[in-house]
C-alpha cells in the first residue's frame, strides 16, 4: 500500500497473502480521513504494474486524479423510517443522469444537496413514484455516463462526498420517492488505475477478450 504517509514506496507497507481466505492483507495505524492511496503490485515476473485504485474504496479522488481514498466511518442520521415502496400500486420511474440533468450558473456538476433541492421536487411534482440514476459509482470519462466504472462502491465524487448521496436518498424517502441505483460490474474501462489486467493478468474481465 502506498501514499504520502510512506513516500509512496511499495517496500514500506507490504501486504501478507492469507491462504486461507485469499486475501491480502496488512495493518496500516493512524492513517486519518482523507487520506490517499493506491496499491503497487509486481507482476508474476516480478515487475511493478502501474499503481492501482482500491476496487473496494468507499471514496476516489475527483478525476483526473486517480487515488482512493480512507473514507471517514458512515454514519447518517435516516429519517425515512415510514418510506416503503409499495409494488401492488403504480410505479413511475424517472431515470436520470445526474451529472447532465443540470448545472449549476459556473457550469459545473451539481452537488447532491443542490440535486437534491432541485430534482425532488422537480420528480414529486411531475407525479413520478421512484428516481432512478444511471451508475453513480467512481468512473473516469465524464461522456460514458457512469457506466465504465473504475470503484464499485465508491460514490463519484463529481457531486461531492458519499454522505451527499445518503442525504439525497434520505430526503428522497421523506418526499415519498424511492431512489434505485444503476450498477454496472459487468464491464469497466481500461484505465492503467482500474480493474483492468489488476495483477498482471485477467483477474476481474475474462481472459478472451470475445
Amino acid at each position: 500500500v502506498v501514499g504520502d504517509f510512506n513516500g509512496w514506496d511499495g517496500r514500506r507497507n507490504v501486504m501478507r497473502f492469507r491462504r486461507d481466505s485469499g486475501i491480502w492483507e496488512t495493518f496500516i495505524p493512524d492513517l486519518p480521513p482523507g487520506t490517499i492511496y493506491k496499491y503497487e503490485i509486481l507482476d508474476k515476473a516480478g515487475q511493478p504494474l502501474p499503481l492501482k485504485a482500491d476496487p473496494f474504496a468507499f471514496q476516489s479522488e475527483l478525476r483526473p486524479a486517480t487515488g482512493s481514498i480512507v473514507a471517514r466511518p458512515f454514519w447518517h442520521d435516516w429519517g425515512d423510517d415510514d418510506h416503503r415502496t409499495h409494488w401492488s400500486q403504480a410505479v413511475s420511474i424517472y431515470e436520470v443522469h445526474p451529472g447532465s440533468w443540470r448545472r449549476n450558473s459556473d457550469g459545473d456538476f451539481l452537488t447532491w444537496d443542490e440535486l437534491a433541492d432541485q430534482l425532488i421536487p422537480y420528480v414529486t411534482d411531475m407525479g413520478f413514484t421512484h428516481i432512478e440514476f444511471m451508475p453513480v459509482s467512481e468512473h473516469p470519462y465524464d461522456p460514458s455516463w457512469g457506466y465504465q466504472t473504475t470503484g464499485l462502491y465508491a460514490p463519484s465524487a463529481r457531486f461531492g462526498d458519499p454522505e451527499g448521496l445518503a442525504r439525497f436518498i434520505d430526503g428522497a424517502h421523506r418526499a415519498g420517492i424511492g431512489v434505485l441505483l444503476d450498477w454496472v460490474p459487468g464491464h469497466f474501462p481500461t484505465d492503467a488505475h482500474g480493474l483492468a489486467m489488476f495483477d498482471g493478468t485477467a483477474l476481474y474481465e475474462h481472459a478472451d477478450p470475445r
